[in-house]
C-alpha cells in the first residue's frame, strides 16, 4: 500500500504560507518545541512573532471554530466548578460558560476527540469546544490553584505579563526524555542560566529561557520523594537514582549553590556495556575472575569509572556462580541475577554509610565485595582486610594515576600508621586500573586510554619502601607490570584517533607526549 501522507498542514507551516512568519521564525520555533515541548502557536507568542489577537484571529479562519483570548474574559466560581480541577488539568481545559444544557469549553486542542466525550459523560453536558493559547490555559490553572478555585480573572494575568512573556518552565519528564535520546552524558540544571547538557565533557547551554529559583526547587522536588527533600533539607546537598519506566534511568545530585537549588542529571544506560562495547582490554578479564585481591578503577571524574565497574561485574555474575555484595551510593546500574546472586545496597536507605556497610558485609556470606567509592580511612582498612582473608574486592577511587591512588590510599591514614598500609595494600593489591576517556578527532565520541599497574613482586617491594615516584621516574616502555597512561595516548595520537591538543590536556607529562609525537 503506498505510505499515507498528511492532508492538514500544520499551525506552522500555515502561518508560513500566509508570510505571518518568516521561516527562520518557524525552524527557532520547531527547535524550541524539540528542546520542550508544548504548542507551536504558544512558543510563536512567546517569541514574538506573532501576536496572541493574530493567532486566534488566523487559527478561528483556517480551523471554523470559535476562538478566545483569555486574558479579556472573567470566569465566575460556580462556572470553573462544572468541570473538576483534575479534569482541567488533565485536558488542559477551561469551562468559559455554562447552562443547564451545555459547556462553552476553552480548549487548547479542540480536536481532542476523547476528552470531549470524556467531559460530556462526567458532566451530563453537551460540549462546545473554543480555541484558548495553549500558554494562557498554563497561566491560568496556575492562577486557579493558587486562588483554590475562586473564579477567574483574565485581565489581571495580562496585567502580570506585559512585562514580557513568562518563559513556561519545561516538564522535567520532558527533559529527561530529552536527555534519554540524545548523546549527552549529563543534564546540569541552575538558577539565573538556562538548562545545559554535557557531550563528551563539553557543555553546550540550551536556548530555553533562563530559570528562576523557584523552577529550580519545584524540579527538584518533582523529582524527589517527600522524605528525600526533607533530607536535602537537613544536609543541603542529596544524591539518588531514579527509573523511569518508558524513559530510563537516572543518577541525580541535588545541592545548594549560592542561596539556591542546583541539579546534575546523568543519564544511566539500561544495558550494561560489554568489555567490547567499553573497548576495554581482553587481559582484563583475568583479573577480574580471580578469587581474591584488590582490584581499584581510579580515575578523574566523569570519565567511566562507575561504568567501567559496572561491566566487571557484569562480567563476574555471567562467569562465575558467587555471591556479589555491592555498596553504592547511589545505585547506578541495576544488576540481574545470573550465575551469581547479586545484592545492590544503596547507602542511606538500605545502610547508613560504606563504613558501617563493611562492618557488617561479611556476615553477609560474600565472594566479592563492591565498594562504589572508597572515602575514609576505615573503609579502607576494612576492604584491605576484606581482601587478604579471601575475598575479591572491587572498588573505585578518584586520582589522576595508578601511582596517585596509592598514595591518596595511605595518606589519608595518620602518619603511624602508614607503614601498616603500606603492607596490607602490598599483600592484597591485584591492579589499578587508572582510566580516562579522550574525545576522539570527529568529536562523535570518546576513546579510551589507560594506564596499568599490576602488583607485581617488584611493585610489592615499592608499596612497601614508599618508592612509588621510581615507577613514573622509569623510561615509559612497556612493562609486564605497568603500562602508563602517557604511552597509550600517545599511541592513540599515532593511530590518529585522537588529535594532540586534546591528548596534551590529559597526559600525566604533557612534555613527553608532545616530543615523541613530533618525532614520528
Amino acid at each position: 500500500m503506498p505510505p499515507k501522507t498528511r492532508t492538514k498542514p500544520r499551525i506552522g507551516e500555515l502561518l508560513l504560507q500566509h508570510g505571518l512568519i518568516t521561516s527562520n521564525q518557524l525552524k527557532e520555533a520547531l527547535k524550541v518545541q524539540s528542546q520542550r515541548g508544548g504548542q507551536i502557536g504558544s512558543i510563536l507568542i512567546e517569541l514574538g512573532y506573532v501576536t496572541t489577537e493574530t493567532l486566534l484571529d488566523f487559527l478561528g479562519k483556517q480551523l471554523g471554530i470559535p476562538t478566545t483570548n483569555l486574558f479579556q474574559i472573567s470566569i465566575p466560581k460556580d462556572v470553573l466548578h462544572t468541570v473538576s480541577f483534575n479534569t482541567i488539568v488533565k485536558h488542559k481545559v477551561l469551562p468559559l460558560e455554562a447552562d443547564e444544557h451545555s459547556i462553552t469549553l476553552g480548549m487548547a486542542n479542540p480536536n481532542d476527540l476523547n476528552a470531549i466525550s470524556e467531559i460530556e459523560f462526567l458532566t451530563g453536558k453537551r460540549i462546545n469546544p473554543v480555541l484558548v493559547p495553549s500558554s494562557q490555559i498554563d497561566l491560568a490553572i496556575k492562577s486557579i490553584r493558587e486562588k483554590r478555585g475562586e473564579g477567574f480573572e483574565g485581565r489581571n494575568l495580562d496585567s502580570g505579563s506585559r512585562e514580557g512573556p513568562a518563559p513556561s518552565a519545561v516538564k522535567m519528564d520532558t527533559m529527561l526524555k530529552y536527555l534519554a535520546s540524545s548523546e549527552a552524558s549529563d543534564m546540569l540544571i541552575a538558577a539565573g542560566v538556562s538548562p545545559a547538557i554535557k557531550i563528551h565533557n563539553s557543555l553546550r547551554r540550551s536556548t530555553l529561557p533562563r530559570l528562576t529559583p523557584e523552577q529550580c526547587v519545584q524540579y527538584a522536588k518533582e523529582l524527589m520523594t517527600e522524605r528525600q527533600w526533607e533530607e536535602f533539607l537537613r544536609r543541603k546537598q542529596f544524591d539518588f537514582a531514579i527509573s523511569i519506566e518508558g524513559t530510563g534511568r537516572f543518577r541525580i545530585s541535588v545541592y545548594r549553590q549560592r542561596n539556591s537549588v542546583s541539579i546534575t542529571i546523568r543519564h544511566i544506560l539500561d544495558i550494561i556495556p560489554s568489555f567490547s562495547d567499553l573497548d576495554l582490554p581482553e587481559w582484563l578479564e583475568e583479573y577480574a575472575l580471580k578469587n581474591q585481591g584488590l582490584i581499584l578503577i581510579t580515575g578523574p571524574a566523569s570519565h567511566g569509572k562507575t561504568t567501567t565497574l559496572a561491566s566487571i561485574i557484569d562480567l563476574i555474575n555471567t562467569r562465575r556462580r558467587c555471591n556479589i555484595v555491592t555498596l553504592e551510593d547511589p545505585i547506578e546500574y541495576l544488576h540481574k541475577h545470573k550465575n551469581s546472586n547479586v545484592n545492590q545496597r544503596e547507602i542511606g536507605s538500605d545502610v547508613n554509610s560504606f563504613s558501617d556497610g563493611m562492618k557488617s558485609i561479611l556476615r553477609q556470606s560474600p565472594d566479592v565485595i563492591v565498594i562504589g567509592d572508597m572515602r575514609d580511612n576505615e573503609t579502607i582498612e576494612m576492604a584491605l582486610q576484606a581482601a587478604a582473608t579471601g575475598h575479591l574486592v572491587l572498588s573505585s577511587i578518584h586520582s589522576f594515576n595508578a601511582t596517585g591512588a596509592i598514595d591518596r590510599i595511605v595518606n589519608s591514614f595518620l602518619p603511624h600508621q602508614q607503614t601498616q598500609v603500606r603492607c596490607m595494600l602490598a599483600d592484597s593489591l591485584q591492579l589499578i586500573f587508572s582510566q580516562r576517556l579522550l574525545p576522539q578527532k570527529d568529536r562523535e565520541t570518546r576513546v579510551l586510554a589507560y594506564e596499568k599497574l599490576i602488583n607485581s613482586y617488584r611493585i610489592k617491594n615499592l608499596i612497601r619502601e614508599n618508592k612509588m615516584h621510581q615507577i613514573r621516574s622509569q623510561v615509559q616502555s612497556d612493562s609486564d607490570d605497568f603500562t602508563s597512561i602517557d604511552l597509550n595516548i600517545l599511541r592513540l595520537v599515532n593511530d590518529g584517533r585522537v588529535g594532540l591538543e586534546d591528548a596534551l590536556m590529559c597526559a600525566d607529562n604533557p612534555d613527553y607526549v608532545r616530543r615523541m609525537a613530533l618525532r614520528t
